[in-house]
C-alpha cells in the first residue's frame, strides 16, 4: 500500500473511532467501536488498490452515517431531557 493510502486509511480509522465515541448510549458506542476495529483488522492485508479504494469509499459512507446518527441521538436526548424537565415542578 502506498504511503499516502496508508495515511488516508489511518485518518479514516481514527475519524470513525473518534466519531463513535460521541454516541451517548454505551451499547451503541461499544458496538460501533468493536465493528470498526474488526472491519479494519479483517481488511488489513488487502493489497489490491481497487479493492482498497472500494473499502475506503464504504468507510467514508459509514462515517457519514455515524455522524448523522450521533446528531440524531444528541438531538433526541436533548429534546427528551427538556420536555421531561418542563413537566417536573420545581
Amino acid at each position: 500500500m502506498a504511503a499516502s493510502s496508508r495515511a488516508q486509511v489511518l485518518r479514516l480509522y481514527r475519524a470513525l473511532l473518534r466519531e463513535s465515541q460521541r454516541f451517548s448510549g454505551y451499547n451503541y458506542r461499544t458496538y460501533a467501536i468493536r465493528r470498526i476495529r474488526e472491519a479494519f483488522r479483517e481488511n488489513k492485508n488487502i493489497e489490491d488498490s481497487e479493492k482498497i479504494e472500494e473499502l475506503l469509499n464504504k468507510a467514508k459512507e459509514n462515517l457519514e452515517v455515524i455522524r448523522r446518527q450521533v446528531c440524531l441521538f444528541l438531538s433526541f436526548f436533548v429534546a427528551v431531557h427538556y420536555s421531561f424537565n418542563s413537566l417536573m415542578p420545581l
